[in-house]
């Protein structure tokens, strides 16, 4: 069982602040919401629909998702801390208008200390449905006032943190000629594909799904196919792009990496603490996962409060700027940029958290 009031993975404080387990047996909802911390604001992150093998696994995740998403709603600049939520069970089988509202009602119970979203599993049309039972959704629906599909500028905002870090490697912010390796081509990869595609840069892609990969070969038939992460990972490429489930970059992976850069849209790409270091020694410039894959999340926060797609497309343009500031700052102080991050939204975390003991 994971430790929940443990001392966290990425510095001392804050800890989870609230972890709710949510249960309705009539519609099979098995829910967990994460509260990491609210120090910025009301907790915001979304909510993933995955048939994990054991609660334990689901709470594991859940708890690092969470994390993740304080640091990344941080660094994004954004007046929101961190949560996430995990339904256990398989959405193409277990997924119903009951199970939503049910999960809905649990959402609403925390009176606006979580606002959740979209995550995988989920669509807008789904949370068209949990809101129905709760006011703390975002990521909804065009038809519906939102903002639709956050990948759209999740994708984007990938694309932008590979320009800065093929800026800090090669002198220049275009990945025209590179070779770059997008495992797993869904909702974000795909749209990733069509930025490095317009950008000029050769892609190889890689993803479980044949129907994701034949959807991007109809577009791009000179993509090239392999039949796995482990192909991608050993082919002589200039950029890897991890845009499926976290921990691709483990012990076994890193040492066989061919790419001098990786950035990619997935959440927890380094499979435990010192992975960074790893790539480090190997002269791999890693961009961390939340700086770079923070789009989705400025752009169903922009949502909250009427959506605006150019306003949160400009500030989505605005991880280019923050992924050079991390990276300047990990070689002034001789850290790996993750390390860095991480300093950086603990300082904004600490900062602007402590103006809430000024008494209003």
């Amino acid at each position: 069982m994971p430790n929940v009031f443990g001392t966290p993975h990425k510095g001392a404080e804050p800890r989870h602040e609230q972890v709710v387990f949510c249960q309705d047996e009539a519609s099979g909802l098995r829910a967990i919401i994460a509260i990491y911390s609210t120090a910025l604001g009301p907790a915001l992150g979304g909510t993933r629909f995955y048939p994990y093998r054991t609660e334990d696994e689901a709470l594991a995740d859940v708890l690092n998702l969470s994390r993740g998403m304080a640091y990344k709603n941080a660094l994004a600049g954004l007046d929101h801390g961190g949560g996430k939520a995990v339904i256990i069970g398989d959405p193409a089988v277990d997924k119903t208008e009951a199970l939503l509202r049910a999960y809905g009602r649990f959402v609403q119970s925390l009176n606006g200390r979580y606002y959740t979203a979209c995550d995988v599993g989920t669509y807008s049309e789904d949370m068209d449905v949990v809101a129905r039972e709760s006011r703390f959704v975002t990521g909804r629906t065009v038809a519906n006032g939102g903002a639709g599909d956050s990948s759209v500028l999740t994708a984007y905002g990938v694309f932008q943190g590979m320009r800065a870090a093929a800026e800090t490697v090669w002198g220049s912010p275009t990945l025209r000629g590179r070779r770059v390796g997008v495992e797993g081509v869904g909702k974000v990869g795909h749209r990733l594909v069509e930025h490095l595609r317009e950008d000029g840069a050769e892609v190889v892609i890689c993803d479980v799904s044949e129907a994701a990969v034949e959807r991007v070969r109809a577009r791009h038939p000179e993509v090239e196919v392999v039949a796995d992460n482990d192909a991608l990972i050993h082919t002589d490429l200039d950029v890897y792009a991890p845009c499926a489930l976290g921990g691709s970059l483990d012990d076994d992976t890193v040492p066989v990496l061919t790419a001098k850069i990786v950035c990619g849209a997935a959440n927890n790409q380094l499979a435990h603490p010192g992975i960074e270091k790893r790539l480090a020694d190997r002269d791999v410039l890693y961009a961390p996962d939340y700086v770079v894959n923070s789009g989705g999340v400025i752009q169903v926060a922009d949502e909250i409060g009427g959506f605006d797609f150019e306003r949160a497309k400009s500030r989505a343009s605005g991880i280019y700027e923050t992924t050079k500031r991390i990276f300047a700052l990990a070689a002034d102080e001789g850290v790996p940029p993750a390390a860095a991050a991480d300093r950086l939204a603990e300082r904004r975390m600490s900062e602007i958290g402590r103006l809430r003991g000024i008494l209003l």
